[in-house]
Formats: structure tokens, C-alpha cells, sequence
């Protein structure tokens, strides 16, 4: 198992800077997300770290060795693309062979090693078929056993199940975890479906416009996004907005249109003072109908839409003129016992206030 050190990257095309002065440690073993919007450089990085591109400044080290300016092929990583780019006039076997025959690994120890490989991925009986005659599931395995046999030093996956259907990105997903698992890979995966990293990611990077915005596991990210740009990115949430009367040890009280609010700093550093504009986001599982008022962080308004999904219901919950979303699990307040007023209140724990 290797770390995988960035360090202040900067990579330009042409007037556009992709990465700006990006720092990051990934530790060894870990499964890595890198997540964001379209265009906010989580490709650009990860192709940076196998050797596609060069940056203008910066360094990346792979344990203590500085690969920056590496070939690619030197820097053994396994790459898991998009597209499954498997050789169609070739076996599976072939196809997971050709890595090995590029570096001159011996007939024998090819054989033996693509054999592992494709039983790691549950697909030896296959080994004689042709791409063509696999499901697009299976085809993802045999891509994954191609980068697993030449025993890389990490695994770059670049949206590896993006054109797989729902079902097959469930299963695919967890088969992926646990081969990373079964051999001690640092993996980095590139990614813009939130629950494939909330699921499945030992840590998380979420990036915009070639920066890192934060850093964290996956609860860590969810629960307390330190910007609005990382709460809205990740998961459903409701904006509030608001001004500081009062905060202090990580904690604040929030004055909105709609009332007062105790919650607790998105960002633990940040120090706004008395009447500081902030934004409240609080997710939509969070909240708590009841017919009678909580002790705080309490509002009164009445359901107006409901849409019912078996094991939850999303209501849309009316304090005057603001709408807010509210999930109930096990759903009671549907039909005539949606009628009426209610009162949702939340906890100061699930009241994340971040700064503008």
C-alpha cells in the first residue's frame, strides 16, 4: 500500500486553470472520492496523477518517489475509464493478458495471474467469451480485472459506472469496495453520483473551479458541510437564511424570517461576529412534525404537496410564504391527518449555520 502526496498542482490548458495550487494526502489503502459539478477538475486531477498530463507547478508523490513528470506506464497505476475500452477481436482472457504482455511477464506467470485476476471478479467462466457476448456488468468486471493483474501500486477509476443501469451500479458499486479491500489498494475514484460516495468512500474531496472545498468522510461531509456549496452538492437540504445574534464554542444562535435557531458552525474555524449574515442548512430528514410545539427551534405551518414513496413520504411544509422540505419516514401524515396545523422543530445538532 503507497500514500498518494499532492502537492500545490497547478495544471493549465491554455488561459484556463484547471487546478489551482491544490494540496491533498490520501492515505494508503483508502478508497478516495473525488466529487463535483462538471468542469471543477476532479478528471483533470486524476489524469494528472496517472501521467495523462503534465502540471505547470506542484508535485505528486506516490509514497516517497516524485512522479510528477513519469510516463504513465511507469508509474504503474491500474485505470478504470468510463468506457469499458476492451479490445473486441480479443478473449476476456486476452484482454486481461495484454497489460502482462506489454511488460514482458512470462507465458506461465500470465496465465496464473489472469486466472486470479478473474476469479477476484467473479468471472472465470467467462474467460473465452468475447466482449461482445457480456452484459455491461460483466464487461465492468473484466475492465477491473485488467487493472487489478498487473498488481498496480493504486487504482484510478474515472466514473467507472456511469453507463451502467441502476441495479448494476448497486452491485458493482460494493463489488468495487470490497476488491479494493481484498488487495490493500489505494483507490481514487472520480465520481458526480453522491451516493456512490456516500456508500462506498472511505474519505471524499468535494472540488469547484479547481479548488478542494473540503475534506472528509462521508458523514463528516454530509453532516457538517462547512459551505453551502458542499451541503447543496451533497444530499437535499434547506437554506435559511439568517443573521448571528450570538456564538460561541462552535455553536451559535441564528435570527431568520421564520424564527430563531440554535445551531452548530459548518466550519469550526470561522468566528462571525454579532449580525453576521449567515445561511442555515438543515436536510429534510431531519425535521420533526408534531401537532404539538418543540422547546426550540420550532416552527408553525401546515403540509401543503405530499408525495408518498412506500417507506417515506416528502412533504412540502408552508411557514407563510417559505417552503421547506420535509421527509417522515414511515409516513403518518398523508391524506386527512395532513390536514390542519403542525409544528416542525429540529435539533441544534442538525442545524449546520455557515457562514457567507
Amino acid at each position: 500500500m503507497i500514500s498518494i502526496r499532492i502537492e500545490n498542482l497547478t495544471k493549465r490548458f491554455g488561459a484556463v486553470t484547471a487546478l489551482h495550487h491544490l494540496s491533498l494526502t490520501i492515505e494508503p489503502g483508502e478508497l478516495f472520492f473525488l466529487l463535483g459539478p462538471s468542469g471543477c477538475g476532479k478528471t483533470t486531477l486524476l489524469r494528472s496523477m496517472a501521467g495523462f498530463y503534465i502540471p505547470e507547478e506542484g508535485r505528486i508523490l506516490f509514497g516517497e518517489e516524485d512522479v510528477t513528470r513519469l510516463a504513465p506506464h511507469k508509474r504503474n497505476t491500474g485505470m478504470m475509464f468510463q468506457s469499458y475500452a476492451l479490445w473486441p477481436h480479443m478473449t476476456v482472457a486476452q484482454n486481461v493478458a495484454f497489460g502482462l504482455e506489454e511488460r514482458k511477464v512470462s507465458k506461465e506467470e500470465t496465465k496464473r495471474r489472469v486466472a486470479d485476476a478473474l476469479e477476484s471478479v467473479h468471472m472465470s467462466e467467462y474467460a473465452e467469451r468475447r466482449p461482445n457476448q457480456l452484459s455491461g456488468g460483466q464487461q465492468q468486471r473484466v475492465a477491473l480485472a485488467r487493472a487489478l493483474v498487473i498488481r498496480p501500486r493504486c487504482l484510478l477509476l474515472d466514473e467507472p459506472l456511469s453507463n451502467l443501469d441502476a441495479k448494476l451500479r448497486l452491485d458493482m458499486r460494493m463489488e468495487i469496495r470490497r476488491v479494493c479491500k481484498e488487495f490493500k489498494l489505494t483507490t481514487v475514484y472520480v465520481t458526480h453520483d453522491q451516493k456512490e460516495a456516500l456508500s462506498i468512500s472511505d474519505r471524499m474531496a468535494i472540488l469547484e473551479n479547481g479548488h478542494i472545498l473540503q475534506v472528509g468522510t462521508p458523514r463528516e461531509i454530509y453532516r457538517r458541510p462547512a459551505r453551502k456549496t458542499v451541503a447543496n452538492f451533497i444530499g437535499e437540504t434547506d437554506f435559511i437564511a439568517g443573521r448571528i445574534m450570538g456564538a460561541i464554542g462552535g455553536r451559535a444562535t441564528v435570527e431568520t424570517a421564520i424564527g430563531r435557531f440554535e445551531g452548530v458552525l459548518g466550519d469550526p474555524a470561522s468566528d462571525p461576529g454579532v449580525g453576521a449574515p449567515v445561511t442555515l442548512s438543515i436536510r429534510p430528514e431531519c425535521w420533526t412534525l408534531q401537532r404539538e410545539p418543540a422547546a426550540r427551534n420550532n416552527l408553525r405551518g401546515r403540509i401543503g404537496e405530499a408525495v408518498y414513496l412506500g417507506e417515506v413520504a416528502q412533504y412540502e411544509f408552508l411557514v407563510g410564504a417559505t417552503r421547506l422540505k420535509i421527509f417522515e419516514l414511515n409516513p403518518r401524515h398523508l391524506g386527512r391527518a395532513a390536514q390542519g396545523e403542525f409544528f416542525a422543530s429540529v435539533e441544534p445538532e442538525d442545524v449546520v449555520v455557515l457562514v457567507d
